[in-house]
């Protein structure tokens, strides 16, 4: 129970990273702010952290919903920003100033604002931490055709927490970010693909391009595990660091 007595909010809770992470969190003794806009997931998931003796508050909407959270628990330690939507890949004279501007506005404006909203409510506790969960792409790899825009966010969200760790060090605030590669999740259904062969640049490799994992995709819980390490004691002089979640496929692309 490394979490016993911590407060969490995890944005993006509803499936896949989000989910585990809520998950785990709770099943390591915090009481987790489960955040998103599917009421339907976010209580499926609340019922399994309640199922195994955690505590978890639903949270539907937006991080306004944060105030929710610290008024019920009193405090705030933890923020997990994991929300976020692959939009649009295609090429850069095919993608529209508006698909270019959803992708922007929910990763990387979505970002801030939940940092905003949060931020006060770690300080008042005396510290805590954050992870931002970003991505191999714009961070160590540059080869998904067509992910300008994602690419884009993904950077930006690295150098926010580059940026921050030495702004919120002052406070007491750690933070950190994961960067997963493929990972078991539903995001890839909700990607707009657009003629993205034509920004390929086309490499096959035999046996897959995640080599520690012969070619199958990580899972949501690997990176869950990660993430618990970085808001856990364990971690207590990091921070300002990328993670990267891949088996190895950054380095082989």
């Amino acid at each position: 129970m490394q979490l016993a007595g911590r407060v969490a909010l995890v944005t993006g809770a509803g499936s896949g990273i989000g989910r585990a992470t809520a998950i785990l969190l709770a099943q390591q003794g915090a009481v987790v702010g489960a955040l998103g806009r599917s009421a339907g997931e976010l209580e499926a998931a609340a019922r399994e952290i309640a199922a195994a003796g955690g505590r978890c508050h639903v949270l539907e909407a937006d991080v306004s919903r944060v105030a929710r959270l610290v008024a019920a628990e009193g405090r705030l330690d933890i923020v997990v920003a994991n929300a976020g939507i692959n939009g649009v890949w295609a090429p850069i004279d095919e993608l529209t100033p508006e698909e270019w501007d959803e992708t922007i506005a929910v990763n990387l404006r979505g970002t801030y604002l939940t940092l905003h909203a949060a931020v006060p409510h770690l300080k008042k506790a005396g510290g805590g931490a954050i992870v931002v969960v970003g991505s191999i792409n714009g961070t160590r790899t540059f080869t998904t055709p067509g992910a300008t825009a994602y690419s884009a966010t993904k950077a930006g969200q690295l150098a926010m927490v580059q940026q921050l760790a030495l702004e919120l060090g002052k406070a007491h605030i750690r933070i950190n970010a994961v960067c997963p590669g493929a990972i078991d999740t539903n995001i890839d259904d909700n990607t707009d693909r657009r003629h993205t062969d034509e920004a390929e640049i086309p490499v096959v490799w035999p046996q897959g391009d995640i080599p520690i994992t012969d070619g199958a995709p990580g899972h949501a819980r690997d990176v869950a595990a990660a993430i618990l390490f970085l808001v856990s004691p364990a971690s207590r002089h990091i921070t300002g660091t990328p993670l990267w979640i891949d088996g190895g496929q950054g380095l082989l692309r």
